[in-house]
């Protein structure tokens, strides 16, 4: 692992009192693993079937054998179970994942405008879709019945960790990886990526393009513990993995020679960032479709409240995702019911102006 100081850790003889930024960072991770607990038992509790929190968690406990079935009515538990839990745990999974890919790249770019889709993870993740949504129909019945529950979330990983690969592979030069090189390769990629979802759209059917539009739109609704099993075990080990680059990236924003004069391998960072990120954006795309903006907003709003310093930045990012997705979700699921919908649609919604706003920020010279 690469070695270097905690360069975000306050300056010796300067008291926290009085700092509201280094109190926040003192309390921020504690406050948002409750806020997160506290939207997750609220999502369990709302949608088109009420069920009063005592009875969630009762329903908890006998899910978790701390209590016996008979003590919480059955139905509560078989929606909470089969439904309401992994479509929860998923949406706390893709909003914490989405947010910490955004803000390690934020990092490794050191441009307060990344976003996990400029490298192309979400448009080759939707290129994917689009091809299996299109193609398994053309297969003979036989194979289209075995392979159609799998096809979309591999073909979406599979192109979505292809697209990042190619990209990466254009940014690298014998003097290391160029980062302005990837940005550019992202755009082109994108652009293609596009066109082709774009001509598969053409080609389409009525069904297979209602189904390729609500893909795009987002959305935690088809949770089942299966996709959260796959998916948990491809995110959990890679964001944890990702957790442990908040040094490297601090010393990174001081500038690639000063990295590297504190020890830190700035290829071998790149490398494992670009990859590590397409990872986790891929597979959890795969599952949810394209939700947006959350990679770009969660890691600011924590950078505006707790300072730069990525190693209580980057837990924060990813719970402050989580508690907003969860919030998405809650209101997708609440807002028109008994109709849903698409988490994707509010994301968007709110992280547009959110954008806009930081993009003038920007230009205007401001603390991004």
């Amino acid at each position: 692992m690469m070695a270097t100081a905690d360069l975000s850790a306050p300056r010796a003889g300067r008291p926290a009192q009085g700092n509201p930024r280094l109190l926040a960072r003192r309390f921020a991770v504690p406050v948002l693993i409750g806020v997160v607990a506290v939207l997750f038992v609220v999502n369990l509790a709302h949608g088109a079937y009420a069920i009063d929190t005592r009875a969630v968690l009762a329903s908890l406990a006998v899910m978790t054998g701390l209590l016996s079935p008979e003590a919480v009515e059955a139905q509560a538990v078989a929606v909470l179970s089969g439904i309401r839990v992994p479509r929860a745990l998923l949406a706390a999974l893709a909003g914490g994942g989405l947010a910490l890919a955004g803000a390690v790249l934020q990092g490794l770019f050191r441009n307060p405008l990344a976003d996990p889709g400029v490298i192309g993870v979400s448009s080759g993740a939707a290129l994917g879709a689009a091809l299996a949504i299109v193609g398994v129909a053309a297969l003979p019945a036989p194979w289209r019945d075995v392979i159609a529950a799998y096809a979309l979330p591999f073909s979406a990983f599979v192109f979505a960790l292809v697209t990042t690969l190619v990209v990466y592979r254009f940014g690298r030069s014998e003097g290391g990886t160029s980062v302005a090189s990837m940005l550019l390769a992202g755009i082109a990629f994108n652009a293609l990526a596009f066109a082709g979802v774009g001509f598969l759209s053409f080609m389409a059917t009525d069904e297979q393009l209602r189904n390729l539009t609500f893909w795009n739109l987002g959305s935690v609704g088809g949770a089942t513990w299966p996709k959260l099993a796959v998916c948990a075990a491809l995110c959990l080990p890679a964001g944890a993995w990702l957790l442990r680059l908040a040094g490297p990236l601090d010393a990174l924003a001081l500038g690639f020679d000063e990295a590297r004069h504190v020890g830190v391998d700035v290829k071998r960072l790149q490398r494992a960032a670009v990859l590590l990120t397409a990872l986790v954006v891929g597979s959890l795309v795969a599952v949810t479709g394209v939700i947006g903006f959350l990679g770009l907003v969660a890691p600011h709003i924590m950078r505006l409240a707790i300072g730069p310093g990525h190693r209580v930045l980057l837990p924060c990012a990813a719970l402050l995702g989580a508690a907003l997705l969860l919030c998405a979700d809650l209101g997708a699921r609440t807002a028109m019911a008994p109709a849903e919908l698409p988490v994707g649609i509010l994301t968007t919604a709110a992280g547009a102006p959110f954008f806009l706003a930081l993009l003038m920020r920007v230009r205007r010279g401001g603390p991004a």
